[in-house]
């Protein structure tokens, strides 16, 4: 379930899932492997950077793109 609270500059890990097109085992994964960094919000539902999310998803299309 989405939380209904909005922090501007962050986003959940529904959303990070979504700019990143993984899922949300993966954006654990990224958490752990240091790839992704909480930045607040409680242990069930984590914010992450808006910016850094959207520097790793550029990362991945430049990959991608290669």
């Amino acid at each position: 379930m989405e939380s209904l609270a909005y922090r501007p500059g962050y986003v959940t890990a529904h959303q990070a899932a979504e700019i990143l097109d993984v899922g949300l085992g993966t954006i654990r994964q990224m958490v752990r492997r240091g790839q992704l960094h909480h930045a607040g919000g409680t242990p069930r539902q984590p914010w992450y950077p808006a910016e850094e999310v959207n520097a790793l998803a550029a990362k991945r299309r430049d990959r991608a793109a290669a």
